[in-house]
This record gives C-alpha cells, structure tokens and sequence, in this order.
C-alpha cells in the first residue's frame, strides 16, 4: 500500500519566503485570491473496502451501554439530575438583580395587562366562566416559572388550546342535556358545573401525558409537525375561534354541535338566526373591536416612543365594564355580561377517572399540540438570545403546568404568541416576568375580579377576534408556500381543509398521517440518473443536467437520491434496468431459453448417434465419413458430418464442465449464442445517499448482481459509508462472489479498476488528477 500523497505545488517553498504575510497583507484582494488559485495533484492508489479498512485501521467503534448509568448514584450525579428537573435552582442564584429586574418587573405587569382579558375570553372559548381563565392565568404560569428552560415565552390561556378544550366540553356537555323540563331554559349552573370537570379532567389527562413523555424523552415527537402542518393547524383552528365567536357578537342562542362538518352546521344556523340578533349586543362589539384595532394601530405606529405598549384591552375592559354598568346594558338592552365572579381561590378537586376513557383521545391530541406551539416558539426566542431549552424538560414543565392547574379546576394552556412577543419586547429577561404577571392575577382572583362582573361578553369577544389577526396573517403561507414549495403548500391545504371539516382533533390526525404518507410517497420517486465525468476531474455528475460530464466507455455509473429500502427497492431495480438501456430480464430469458434449446438438441442427438470414436490425434477426437461412389455427394456428407460433430463436442463440453477444470471456458457466451450484447462492460452503483438498509434492499442488491452478471456485465458498488457496511455484513450480503473488492472508496476509484480490467483507458488518469 503505498503512502498517500496531498501536496499543493509550490507550498514548501513559499513558506519560507520572508515577510509573506505583510505582503499579502498588502496586496489587493483580487491578488490574495490569484495567490489562492495554486494547482495541486492528488496521488494514492485505487481503494477498495478491503484496502481502504487496512489503511485506515478500521474497526466497530465502542458500544456504550447507556442505561448502566442510569443506576450508578453519586452527589454530582444527583446534583445534575436536580438542576435537570428543577432548573430554577441552576439560574435564579445568578440572577442579575441590577440588571434584569426591573426589565422583568415592567415586562410582567405588560404580560398580566393582556393576561387579563385574554383569560377572561379564552375561558368563553373553552365553554366555561369567565373566572376559570384567570385561574388557569395563575397557577400553570407559576409552575412553569419553576420547571421551565425558556425565558421569553408566556405560558397560560391561548386560543387555538381553549376552541380545543371548548370541542370537547360542548360535546360531552351539550346544552341539551341540561334543559330544564317546564321550559327551554338551560340549567347554568348544572352545565358549568359538569364543563368544569370535563375541562379539570382533561387537563389532568394532558398533563399526564406531557410529563409521561418527556421523563422517556419523547420530545423529539413534534419533528413529525412539520412547520406548514403547525401554521395551517393554527390558521384553521383561528378560523374554528372566529366562528365560535359569533353567537356572542350577534347575541344569538346557537345548538351546541361538535364533530364532523360542525363548522359547517354553526355557521349555517347563524346565518339562520341573522334576524334575531340583539341590536345593543352587535353594537357593542363594533365599538369594542373598533377600539381595540385603533389601539393596535396607534402602538404600531408610536412603537419607538412609547416604554410600554397601550394596553388597549385592559382600558377597553374597563370601560366597557363601566359604561354597561351605568348605563345597565344587560336589562335595558339585552346585552349579555358576565356575570358572578366569585373572589378568592377555590380548593383542589379530584379529577374524575371515569372520564378518563372518553377524553384519552383528545388529550392526547392537545398534549401535541399544546407542545408543538411552546417549543417551536420557545427555540425561536432561544436562538434570537443565544441559549438552549431542553425539550424534553419543557414537555415536563409544561406538562406539570397542565396536570397541577387541572387539580385546581384549570383547562389546559399553552404557550401564547402574542403574549410571549410582548414579554420578550417590553425587556423580560427570565421567567421572572411569568412570576410577576401569575402574581398580579392572583391578585386580580383575589380582590378585583367581582369589579368585572358587569363586563358584556361582546366585549371579550371582540378581543378575541381582534387578536386572531396574527394567525389570520399565515394564509399569506399559501402565495408563500406555492412559490418556494409545492409539497409542503399541499401540506398546508390538506391540514387546513381537514381541520376545517373534520373538526380540531380529526384533523390532526389526517394532517399527521397525509405528512408522513407524504414522505413514504417522496421516497418512491426519487430522482434515478446516469453519472458522467467532469473533463480533467474525478467529480461524477448527471449526464442529463451537465452538458460537459461524459459517460465512460464501457461503464454505466447509477445514483438514486434517496435511500433503498423495502418500499422503493424494485422501483430501485426497474429504473436502474431502464435508465441502462438494456432489458435485461428479456435479455436473461432469452439466454436461458437458447440454453434449454441447446440442451435438449443435444440429448436427441446423444439418442440417435453413435459417439464419435477416438483417433490418434492430438485432440483426441476423428470423424468417420461414409465413401460414396458421387465425390460430390461425398464432400457434402463430409462437410455435415464435420458440423454436427462440432456441435455434438459443444454441447458435451457445456454439459460436463461441471465435470471439469473450473478454470475452463464457457465457450456459450451471449455472442455464441446470437444475443445482442450491453454496450458496457461494468455497472457502478453509487450509493453515497443511503443511510440504511433492510434486508429487501440486500436482497435486491444481491439480485442485481446476479442478473447483470448473467448478461456479461461486473457490477460494483462505490460510496458506501461506514454503518452501510455494517449492516450489509450483517445481512449476509457478501459472500464467495461478492466481496469486500467490489466496494470502492469512491466512483472514481471504482471507474478506474473497471477500465483498467476490462482493457479500457478512456478515462482521465486517477493518480494525477489536475483539479
């Protein structure tokens, strides 16, 4: 094996020059890169896997058995597991008190301004009072405080985790069931009651499920929502909270519906009962969204100049709650409001397990997705800031946020985008500014929270359609997406499409299955091309997209860009058949039945003629001749007698060479036998792009060898990375005829040995290559 030279010409000597670097330092730029611009030659031998194992002292890397650790116990050890699971303990003794402070004071009180209404709203989604919004704004934002890795999102009430819980409460709970018997009066209290613990239920269930995968670090579960399946899920669910919405703006009485084509159904029955909206209610909530959208613009616009943002809901909900009670909107003009909201915080319920089986499915549901949206933000902020969450550890915070809140009669939250942007804005810097906005509403719970109890549920609604025009903005996503990426646009379309008609939790699944489908899909049409060489290179590329790469005479280079494995294998093969330009199984059949011909031509022959007898010659073999009287008839006779014996001697020689030296050649060969012959001599199969294979691909890999063999033509394998190789030894793939010799380090490397045994030399040299 000789040693493998990389040398650039000229580099010994000008490392000794003098003052080289002040030179270049002064030369211009265009100089410095002439200077760069040095041919070189690159000199080794041809490598095979063999040669290539023994110059590089291949061997199994080290199996690490991870799980001994997991038993071993020592201080560090725990100390590392505490910081793990509790990491406030890692950064609030660190805390920079000069510093952050009072950013994260300033950024808490902007955060509980829109925690505030925002709670009190969602809680309209979810279909519960408005008072279990604030108290699911309270204790998951704490906990998340003291278990999360993310410093800039805020944790609490969102909209698309509430029309989720709001689906499965109206469902299980319609309203129907609590209609009382002397009358079509619904019973309230019964229903918010029942509402309550469903929604209490479910949360404990998403929480279990959350902290259940991250301690088995299953965070890597939200790779499978691709970012357009993320945003066309949001976008759709803003259009399920748009919609829900509506009966609150028009102050109609809608029939509660859930599954399949609900959407649908509620839209049309608003339609319906268009005639019977209440004036005062549409009033309300156009002034109220009218404000709010003012407000909006206004800190657009003042954004350089104002410290904080107008908090435009907390001053509209205090307004409208003002003037609803002076002026008694709810008697004087049917405006629905509020309603009691009861001071001070309510005992920890047990969940109810009965309720476990009918609610697993949508929980789980909400677990994904409540996750999906805080770590795809949570690493937005954290790459923005330059620091690391953990997503396993974040699906335990915000899983333990969930499974406690729901103990004391939470829904399940998420992470809010608005929320966190104007967390992260105002100068938040850890989840400090979670603790102070959890704290200022506990003490809105406590003593302010009757104060609202006059505030029109228009109002809030108007808050929440107004603040769905972020999410609305993603349906710029589908100009985007069909420009850039047409898969992903249809990604985009089947998800929204699905989520819009078969409501929040179907939809899901179908968009998860058709992404993944999608991906099997892509596999099985790949790109299939014929490699050719870049003129005084040994860089191999597409003959069909470089007009200057040249097939090699003689051989056929093969890539697919995907991976082989048992759903595309024989798509594998049948293009490598086509693309080569041979039919080889025709080819193959045609071979074998000249053969069968041929052997049974012989044993008729070997019936009905004698053997030939033996003479003192040199091969061992005489023709006996028949002497005729007419010389000419003579000549003929001889002549026939001659080929017969030459095809009887073949046919034998074919038959028996089993019999014989194995050194010996099979004189039937595709030219013998009449059959057109491939233009090529050897086939490379680059396989560079795979990262895997199964045992279909193996077996696959193994038929090509043999039918190309059949036809005349050696087959070899160039690019294999290592764990390839692995798994093909471990699949038995090599064997007596196919061996370490036939994987070569790299195409050209394969190309070079198949010229150079087949004759050939039409190829730039490999041991001097000018680059």
């Amino acid at each position: 094996m000789s040693k493998q030279d990389w040398q650039p010409r000229g580099a010994m000597e000008r490392s000794d020059e003098p003052g080289l670097r002040d030179t270049q330092a002064l030369l211009s730029a265009m100089q410095a890169m002439e200077l760069q611009k040095r041919d070189y030659h690159v000199e080794r031998p041809l490598l095979n896997q063999e040669q290539l194992e023994e110059l590089g002292r291949w061997s199994l890397p080290p199996k690490t058995y991870k799980w001994r650790t997991w038993f071993q116990c020592s201080r560090a050890r725990a100390y590392a597991l505490l910081l793990q699971h509790l990491p406030i303990l890692g950064w609030l003794p660190r805390y920079p008190v000069r510093d952050w402070l009072l950013g994260d004071l300033l950024s808490g009180l902007s955060v509980a301004i829109m925690q505030l209404p925002q709670g009190l709203a969602y809680a309209l989604l979810a279909g519960l009072p408005p008072v279990f919004g604030l108290y699911s704004s309270f204790y998951p934002v704490f906990i998340y405080f003291l278990f999360g890795t993310s410093r800039h999102i805020s944790v609490g009430t969102f909209a698309v985790m509430s029309v989720m819980v709001g689906s499965v409460t109206e469902s299980l709970a319609p309203d129907e069931d609590f209609r009382q018997d002397s009358n079509s009066t619904v019973d309230e209290e019964a229903k918010n009651a029942a509402r309550v613990q469903l929604a209490s239920t479910l949360s404990v269930l998403v929480g279990l499920f959350q902290v259940g995968l991250g301690l088995v670090h299953f965070g890597f579960v939200v790779t499978y929502l691709s970012e357009p399946l993320v945003r066309s899920y949001t976008t759709a669910a803003s259009v399920q909270v748009f919609v829900s919405q509506l009966k609150y703006v028009f102050g109609i009485q809608l029939s509660s519906r859930s599954g399949p084509l609900s959407l649908i159904y509620i839209v049309l029955d608003v339609c319906w009962k268009l005639p019977q909206s209440v004036v005062g209610t549409v009033i309300t909530a156009i002034v109220a969204g009218v404000v709010l959208v003012m407000v909006k613009l206004l800190n657009d616009k003042l954004q350089r100049y104002l410290p904080l943002p107008i908090p435009g809901e907390l001053l509209t909900l205090i307004g409208a709650t003002g003037i609803s009670y002076g002026v008694n909107l709810k008697n004087r003009f049917g405006v629905e409001v509020v309603g009691n909201i009861p001071a001070g915080l309510i005992p920890p319920v047990a969940p109810n397990p009965q309720l476990f089986a009918k609610l697993v499915g949508n929980a789980f549901a909400i677990a994904v997705v409540g996750f999906a949206i805080a770590i795809s933000l949570g690493k937005i902020f954290a790459l923005r800031h330059g620091y690391r969450v953990d997503s396993n550890q974040e699906l335990v915070a915000l899983g333990l946020s969930n499974l406690i809140g729901g103990i004391f009669q939470c829904f399940p939250v998420s992470c809010s985008m608005s929320r966190s942007l104007v967390q992260e804005s105002t100068g938040g810097n850890t989840q400090v500014a979670g603790a102070v906005s959890s704290l200022f509403i506990l003490l809105i719970i406590l003593k302010l929270g009757e104060l609202f109890q006059d505030l029109p549920k228009a109002v809030l609604a108007a808050t929440i359609i107004v603040n769905l025009k972020g999410m609305m903005r993603q349906f710029s996503d589908i100009c985007t997406l069909w420009k850039a990426n047409r898969v992903d646009l249809l990604i985009w379309l089947v998800t929204f499409v699905a989520t819009i008609l078969l409501n929040l939790d179907l939809g899901l699944a179908v968009a998860v299955v058709f992404s993944l489908l999608l991906v099997v899909v892509r596999t099985q049409l790949p790109h299939y091309s014929i490699l050719g060489q870049v003129p005084d290179t040994d860089i191999y590329r597409d003959v069909a997209e470089y007009s200057e790469a040249k097939e090699v005479p003689g051989v056929k280079v093969f890539r697919s860009s995907v991976t082989t494995y048992f759903a595309n294998a024989e798509l594998y093969s049948d293009a490598l058949k086509r693309k080569c330009g041979v039919d080889v199984d025709r080819l193959i059949s045609q071979k074998k039945k000249l053969l069968k011909k041929q052997e049974m031509k012989l044993k008729r022959l070997q019936k009905t003629q004698k053997p030939p007898k033996k003479a003192a010659s040199s091969k061992g073999t005489s023709v006996s001749i028949n002497v005729y009287s007419n010389p000419e008839d003579q000549s003929n006779d001889v002549e026939a007698s001659r080929a017969r014996v030459s095809t009887v001697e073949e046919l034998e020689d074919t038959a028996t060479s089993g019999q014989k030296d194995a050194n010996a050649p099979n004189v039937l060969t595709l030219r013998s036998l009449g059959l057109p012959q491939p233009d090529f001599h050897s086939l490379i199969l680059d396989l560079g792009t795979l990262s895997f294979v199964d045992t279909v691909c193996i077996k696959n890999l193994k038929n090509i060898f043999r039918d190309f063999r059949e036809i005349e033509v050696e087959v070899y394998i160039a690019a294999c990375h290592s764990p390839v190789i692995a798994q093909l030894e471990a699949g038995h793939f090599f064997d007596d005829s196919i061996t370490k010799q036939h994987l070569f380090a790299s195409v050209h490397d394969a190309v070079t040995f198949a010229l150079q045994h087949s004759g050939s030399a039409s190829i730039t040299p490999v041991l001097a290559t000018k680059l």
